[in-house]
């Protein structure tokens, strides 16, 4: 789907790949898509309460979340039923593609995430990352990983976040 035969308000698949196979795979309403970035809703995918100790996903919570096909993460805006902002998941990707009706991302294993407020901003499973054994395999993925989390937490303490969402 090209930016110009994209269709707001349509579905995709949204089909999260992690070490060569698909981790998961949910329908998510298109949003937007410029042809570099695209912005998809859908409600949290997962299998009951997901329970991170700063955050907990639940049944009912809203993610839009935004891709690049140049930019090597993704973004999750994190809302609850009653729309209040949670936060922000970051995965550390490959840039994600668009073929048809599924959008495709390979997971990285990095995660970022920033509070509502923005005073909690940490990163996440960096100990994943490098048990992955991507450094090895493919150094300059792993490299364009790591830089990826350095310009995303850079974003995330500072004003550049919202500009980067806001399109």
């Amino acid at each position: 789907m090209s930016a110009a035969s994209a269709e707001p308000n349509a579905l995709v698949d949204v089909v999260l790949v992690k070490a060569g196979r698909t981790k998961i795979r949910y329908p998510a309403e298109l949003l937007q898509d410029d042809g570099t970035r695209i912005v998809v809703r859908a409600p949290f995918a997962g299998a009951g309460v997901r329970d991170f100790g700063f955050v907990r996903f639940e049944p009912g919570d809203i993610f839009t979340e935004y891709y690049w096909r140049d930019r090597w993460y993704a973004v999750m805006e994190v809302r609850d039923p009653s729309g209040g902002l949670k936060g922000w998941y970051c995965d550390i990707a490959r840039p994600a593609a668009l073929s048809g009706t599924e959008l495709v991302v390979e997971d990285l294993d990095l995660d970022l995430w920033r509070s509502a407020d923005g005073t909690d901003v940490r990163r996440l499973d960096e100990d994943e990352f490098a048990d992955s054994g991507l450094t090895e395999t493919d150094p300059e993925a792993a490299a364009a990983a790591l830089a990826a989390l350095d310009e995303l937490e850079d974003l995330a303490r500072g004003e550049g976040f919202d500009a980067l969402l806001s399109g």
